[in-house]
């Protein structure tokens, strides 16, 4: 039997249980998506997408509609935000077409797996808002806002950073305040720009710029180190001028940027360990309710859309429900704890202090990008190269 014909309704209907949806529909199995909004949508926002994403994509059979809605990238840089000089540049022209890095709206690309996913028979029910998930024998029992229960023959937990899911599985999350917040905006643009991501870099903080939609917007994701915490999700509106204060020692392009922005939103960032438990019974789940990871290595979508390959994956090739939710923690979990960690530790390299250590450092990635480019990349194979479709 495997997949073909079996019932599986997913909770969340984001990217990664999206993707999950189309994944499990290619193999046979009947796909019902709970989704809390009213809609399937997504507020403005960017994604970067790397070649191990677009394999799972290809597989999917979208990649060439994403294409379609992406701006391709043409390599990032590294700015000193205060003088706006270069410190370090990458040029991705020089890397193989299967290496291909995209930049696309999150909007955009929920548009793309819904559509699919609703071709292949999914059947996605909107106003879906579970208040509570309960683990009884092998099943899930459902408690919906609107006070019906629903108890499907199997569910994928696709429900975020406040799962419900993940709560009936491992217990109350327990984050901590990494001691960042995270500022969001769009800001449209009267001329195309360049096809590259910028990381301005400043003492405590940094921007990250790249374009979207025919390169006429910009993405722009602004970190700080701070004391005071912010609320943990996407939603939270602010007002631009704490985010310009905060930045208003940047020159150049990105203080153009900032003065641009009309709205921006913020959030603080936590630090989530991955769960422990990953599935029981015919319950499990994927991308963020199993390993929120800090924005730092462009890697929570991809994760998901990684996740939701392998899961179908696994339960395509047994009939065991238990072997298969157990190979597809086998499969993943070493994996994402590596992804998660290389975020944790990414964000300090992009906020070092004026001094000795910032100089020499500086010193040493403008030569390593002049003399030996393709170093950098390569440091990175283990995440890029990777492709769970094979």
């Amino acid at each position: 039997m495997a997949l073909s014909g079996r019932k599986i309704s997913i909770l969340g209907g984001g990217i990664g249980g999206l993707a999950s949806a189309v994944a499990l529909a290619k193999r046979g199995a009947k796909v019902q998506v709970l989704e809390q909004a009213p809609e399937i949508s997504e507020v403005g926002a960017g994604i970067q997408v790397g070649p191990n994403g677009m394999a799972v994509l290809r597989a999917l059979g979208v990649d060439q509609d994403v294409r379609l809605k992406s701006v391709q990238a043409g390599g990032m840089a590294l700015v000193n935000g205060v003088s706006g000089s270069q410190v370090f540049g990458l040029d991705f022209t020089r890397f193989a077409d299967d290496q291909s890095y995209f930049f696309v709206h999150r909007a955009d690309l929920i548009d793309i797996l819904a559509q699919a996913a609703r071709d292949l028979g999914v059947e996605i029910k909107l106003l879906q808002q579970a208040d509570n998930v309960n683990i009884k024998g092998r099943r899930a029992q459902i408690t919906m806002r609107q006070g019906n229960v629903v108890e499907p023959d199997m569910l994928i937990g696709a429900d975020g950073l406040h799962s419900k899911v993940r709560e009936a599985l491992n217990g109350a999350a327990k984050p901590f305040f990494t001691g960042q917040v995270a500022w969001r905006a769009i800001v449209p643009l009267e001329t195309k720009a360049e096809e590259i991501a910028r990381v301005y870099m400043g003492a405590g903080k940094h921007l990250v710029a790249y374009p979207l939609r025919d390169r006429l917007m910009m993405n722009i994701v602004a970190v700080q180190e701070r004391r005071e915490w912010a609320a943990e999700g996407w939603n939270f509106e602010d007002d631009p001028t704490n985010l310009r204060h905060v930045f208003r020692d940047f020159g150049g392009a990105a203080k153009n940027l900032l003065e641009r922005i009309d709205k921006v939103y913020l959030w603080g960032l936590f630090r989530h360990p991955v769960a422990e438990k990953w599935h029981r019974g015919s319950v499990t789940m994927l991308g963020d309710a199993v390993h929120p990871t800090l924005p730092f290595m462009a890697q929570g979508a991809v994760m998901a859309l990684e996740d939701a390959w392998v899961l179908a994956d696994a339960l395509d090739k047994v009939d065991d429900i238990d072997v298969a939710l157990v190979n597809y923690h086998e499969r993943r979990r070493q994996r994402v704890e590596k992804v998660v960690e290389a975020a944790n530790d990414n964000a300090r390299n992009y906020h070092l202090k004026p001094g000795p250590m910032r100089t020499a450092a500086h010193a040493a990635l403008k030569v390593g990008s002049a003399i030996a480019p393709n170093l950098a990349m390569k440091k990175f194979d283990w995440i890029y190269n990777y492709d769970v479709t094979k």
